[in-house]
């Protein structure tokens, strides 16, 4: 019979570093939801500040540029655009943005996520 010392240490590392890999994995995949919840109310935000009788959709863009730029980073708000748009024959404020995808932390390369928010527009 083999003798079988310190195969325990060896399951024990290839196993910590399994629960270490996944533990990792969840906690970005919940960054990530996160980042997508945040921008999708930030845009729904500046929708329905756009969407004001007395300011326009591009006050939206730059309402919603600094909320992200407050929650997340400024990285994230620098593709951010606002129009009218006619919804089932109701005017309504578009505001869309797009940012990307957090890999590793919020470091985002590659993809990227692409939200909007609508709000129907106040007439005067």
């Amino acid at each position: 019979m083999r003798d079988e010392s310190g195969s325990a240490v060896v399951d024990f590392v290839l196993v910590g570093s399994f629960l270490v890999f996944v533990f990792l994995a969840l906690v970005q995949l919940a960054l990530t939801v996160y980042v997508r919840n945040v921008l999708i109310d930030c845009a729904a935000q500046g929708a329905r500040f756009g969407a004001l009788s007395d300011e326009d959709p591009a006050a939206g863009a730059s309402r919603a540029r600094g909320l992200i730029s407050e929650q997340l980073s400024p990285g994230y708000a620098r593709d951010v655009e606002a129009r009218l748009v006619e919804v089932g024959g109701v005017a309504t404020v578009e505001v869309r943005v797009r940012a990307p995808l957090p890999v590793v932390g919020l470091i985002g390369v590659g993809r990227s996520v692409d939200v909007t928010g609508h709000a129907l527009a106040e007439s005067e």
